[in-house]
């Protein structure tokens, strides 16, 4: 039976590891990796899972702090070099997903949120948004229940950066001149 997809050995598995790899801006877990990589119905979760460790043994990855995973120098070099053996059609797609997952981690280190129980039962919901130098907005708010609470932090991370913008329309807009 002919064999359809891209990902056809441990080798390709391991040039697609590497690929994503060298692209990725953070570490990631072996669930990510796979998510990342799974661009060809021809990969599964188990050639990752054997795939990693084999990477780590040979000095193309480093694990890190909680099973998560870097690339090394060598992993880097050796992708310079066979990068180009990634089928191009998984080429374009992993690059599309670690550009999606890069932008996503990028952005939650600039929004922040908390929830913190009151002594009267209510509670704060401290959030901000800042910049790589300071932060731009930092607010606390009142929620009469956990679960409006949970709601504007989860509102405020999707939309921070909307907020932030109708805040200062508001705050910069000259008065209107009643006469």
């Amino acid at each position: 039976m002919e064999r359809r997809g891209f990902i056809h050995d441990m080798l390709d598995v391991k040039l697609l590891v590497l690929y994503i790899m060298s692209r990725v801006m953070y570490p990631v877990d072996l669930q990510k990796i796979y998510e990342l990589a799974y661009q060809d119905d021809c990969l599964s979760y188990f050639d990752l899972a054997q795939a990693v460790p084999q990477m780590v043994e040979s000095g193309h990855l480093e694990e890190v702090e909680g099973k998560r995973y870097v690339i090394t120098e060598k992993g880097r070099e050796a992708c310079a070099v066979t990068e180009d053996a990634v089928a191009y059609p998984v080429m374009q797609r992993a690059q599309a997903a670690v550009d999606r997952f890069n932008r996503t981690v990028r952005r939650s280190s600039f929004v922040k949120t908390s929830v913190e129980q009151r002594e009267g039962g209510d509670y704060t919901v401290k959030l901000s948004l800042n910049d790589e130098v300071s932060d731009l907005l930092k607010m606390e708010l009142m929620a009469p229940t956990q679960k409006h609470a949970y709601r504007l932090a989860a509102a405020f991370s999707e939309n921070a950066e909307t907020i932030y913008r109708l805040i200062m329309d508001q705050l910069l807009t000259q008065p209107k001149d009643d006469t």
